[in-house]
């Protein structure tokens, strides 16, 4: 009995989670038929999408810290869906990019990542998500094994490079304020990671 309401219990969360998780893109739908995406809706779409891209990425990153400092080793069975939420916000903020300011032209879309520092830093991060969210299933988990850890362990350079291409987007405005925030959010995160593998490196020894 207790384990039926409990595993009910997970799959509940687990529905708000993705509901949740699903609720800034129906925000933006519902600001785009009010006609509400302010003066500049393409910039605040893709602003938008960025800033929900990120969002997920801490809280991705946040999972294993909280878990280990709780206890509660049941948040690990959200953290793919938290990892999933960042690819598919980082696609649309990709896509938006690549449709409205470049319709869709490859050749557009290369010269720009190559002009344009901010965007060829959040152009590799795009790329380097890929790889997570293509082998984001037990599959992978059980072909890829030792590699597959290897693999996600990429998320960790994302969040350098997503830091990076934040930063100097605000370059040219003059305003660090937000991005600090994540900056110092992010680097605590890779600190306790950075920590706790070099815990573990001792007691192998």
């Amino acid at each position: 009995m207790l384990a039926w309401i409990y595993k009910n219990t997970i799959n509940q969360f687990h529905k708000i989670l993705v509901l949740l998780g699903l609720t800034p893109l129906a925000r933006l739908i519902y600001l785009g038929y009010q006609g509400a995406l302010t003066a500049n809706p393409i910039e605040f779409i893709t602003r938008s999408t960025g800033t929900c891209a990120l969002i997920f990425l801490c809280l991705t990153l946040s999972i294993t810290p909280i878990k280990k400092i709780t206890g509660l080793h049941q948040l690990i069975k959200y953290r793919r869906t938290l990892g999933l939420f960042v690819f598919f916000y980082a696609t649309l903020h990709f896509l938006i990019w690549f449709w409205l300011e470049h319709d869709f032209s490859i050749v557009a879309m290369i010269k720009d990542v190559f002009e344009r520092p901010f965007i060829t830093a959040g152009f590799i991060s795009f790329v380097m998500l890929c790889p997570l969210a293509l082998t984001s299933n037990k599959w992978s988990i059980r072909y890829l094994k030792q590699r597959w850890i290897k693999v996600h362990s990429l998320i960790y350079i994302i969040s350098i490079t997503v830091v990076i291409h934040y930063w100097w987007h605000k370059t040219g405005k003059h305003d660090y304020s937000t991005v600090i925030i994540y900056a110092l959010l992010l680097a605590s995160l890779l600190i306790y990671r950075l920590h706790s593998w070099f815990l573990n490196s001792i007691k192998d020894k």
